[in-house]
């Protein structure tokens, strides 16, 4: 018992802040009532990690020496938008297929093998506006690791067994395209908003799959992989003098192809048309429901002002607006809320979605547009205003929190063209945020009368809505009363049949 006694001393005290100690009656008698200090953190600076390479490459390294470990990431200016429609799906292949082919010097089985032995992790990708590659090694292992990094980004040997594997699980996958909402809403959406002309709603076909060759994908990788193209973000257990004479002599040597100028990135000149549009899917209870139109651009003046406007409305989760209707108050939906991502090559978007039982789409669909019109016509709460904008300034560290994030975000920041004190100036920003701003960002930027509501489910049962709940129909929510109807696709050649 004594025993027990003590430990149980022992805890409390451990339990009880320093200051508190001794002095029981000061403490609170409610969370509520505990005071805290003031949170400083102060950024670190780009100019401290940025480095220029002689090959014209840039390299943000930051030390990090808790753990003998190193991780290093290369950003380069390619992506899928520079593939024409023909060929759609060779970019991303080319990105996967550098590391997993192996090399010129190093077949892929062979390459597999000493990557394993060594605890090194290499990867390889090309996305829609960028490629990418990255590697996680131990220090010790450094250089052998560097090395098979960059045969791969200089060499890669696409072998042909590796690329037909990739090309029937492809294959595959195409095959499951129209089998879940999620995928179905994702693509008609993009549709919708980007129309079918755009590189980021262009889609692999069988054909252009079977389009994609060796020759084809040297020829991309020939094209545009350069030192000059890359950027790199390092951390890790390295001294910065040394990395930066490793990362110069592994891009000494002559690179084959020539350097090319790589096009900006194009923007959309599609138009939407405002409606409600619905796929069918007749084999789910639940529906998935989107409202959106096109948004602002990254360098808009107001776009963190638009940010904790919608923090508010529905990206605050459990605080938002949205989310506190379709799902505490009504019951309607597991999740709902909103985005409104500024683009940062051309406009982004505003979406709000949520997911619900085919009968009462309608109806939730009807609350999240009268949550819209609140926002626009009235100003919100002083608590609900503090509420996004100490959200949004106390995880502002959380930008910072590793050396990894500190350099990628960075890197990132270089790759896009983001302004140089765009985090020097984040927090005052946010804190400038008034109610007045938010109710002129949610009228000047959102537009319901632009709104392409799409829903993809049981049509049948979400046309009919609830019966308990008559007055919601989707009928009433499109202009003309008209429901427009998208057919699903052939999976496998991405053609339409008519609605």
């Amino acid at each position: 018992m004594r025993r027990r006694e003590c430990f149980k001393l022992l805890a409390a005290a451990a339990a009880t802040p320093v200051g508190l100690r001794g002095a029981e009656s000061a403490l609170p008698k409610h969370p509520s009532e505990l005071k805290y200090s003031k949170l400083t953190f102060d950024p670190p600076q780009t100019e401290e990690y940025r480095h220029e390479l002689p090959n014209g490459a840039v390299a943000y390294l930051v030390e990090d020496h808790q753990l003998p470990l190193i991780s290093l990431s290369a950003s380069i200016r390619t992506g899928s938008y520079l593939v024409p429609d023909e060929h759609a799906g060779l970019a991303s292949m080319t990105g996967s297929q550098m590391r997993a082919g192996g090399t010129k010097t190093m077949p892929a089985s062979e390459f597999d093998e000493e990557a394993a032995f060594l605890a090194s992790q290499i990867s390889s990708s090309i996305g829609s506006t960028s490629g990418g590659a990255g590697l996680d090694c131990l220090k010790q292992n450094l250089d052998a690791s560097l090395k098979m990094f960059f045969d791969v980004l200089k060499n890669p040997g696409f072998d042909a067994e590796r690329l037909e594997l990739a090309r029937s699980r492809r294959l595959q996958g195409m095959q499951r395209r129209n089998d879940r909402t999620g995928s179905i809403e994702g693509r008609e959406y993009a549709r919708l908003l980007r129309g079918d002309k755009h590189f980021s709603t262009q889609q692999t076909t069988q054909a252009t799959l079977e389009s994609i060759t060796r020759e084809r994908m040297t020829a991309l990788h020939q094209r545009y992989y350069h030192p000059s193209a890359f950027i790199f973000s390092a951390s890790g257990d390295f001294e910065t003098k040394d990395m930066l004479a490793r990362l110069a002599s592994a891009l000494g040597d002559g690179w084959p192809g020539e350097k090319t100028e790589v096009p900006a990135v194009p923007a959309p000149d599609h138009k939407p048309k405002p409606g409600v549009y619905m796929v069918n899917k007749s084999d789910v209870n639940q529906s998935r429901v989107s409202i959106a139109h096109i948004g602002i651009q990254r360098d808009n003046p107001d776009h963190l002002a638009v940010g904790i406007m919608n923090s508010i409305l529905g990206g605050g989760g459990f605080t938002s607006r949205i989310m506190t209707r379709v799902r505490s108050d009504e019951g309607l939906a597991y999740s709902a809320g909103s985005s409104f991502r500024p683009g940062t090559y051309y406009p982004g978007t505003f979406r709000a979605s949520f997911q619900s039982r085919n009968p009462t789409c309608a109806q939730a669909t009807a609350i999240v547009l009268e949550e819209i019109a609140k926002m626009q016509s009235e100003k919100v709460s002083s608590e609900e205003l503090d509420t996004a904008k100490n959200y949004s300034i106390e995880i502002f560290p959380r930008f910072f929190a590793t050396a990894s994030i500190v350099a990628g975000t960075f890197a990132s920041d270089e790759y896009t063209g983001r302004e140089k004190d765009y985090w020097e100036k984040y927090r005052d920003r946010i804190a400038a945020v008034t109610r007045d701003d938010v109710l002129r960002v949610a009228q000047k930027y959102i537009h319901p009368e632009k709104f392409v509501i799409l829903a993809v489910g049981n049509v049948e049962e979400m046309t009919e809505g609830n019966p308990d709940k008559p007055e919601y129909k989707f009928e009433k929510l499109a202009k003309d009363g008209e429901i427009h109807q998208i057919p699903l696709p052939d999976p496998l050649t991405m053609v339409y049949p008519e609605a």
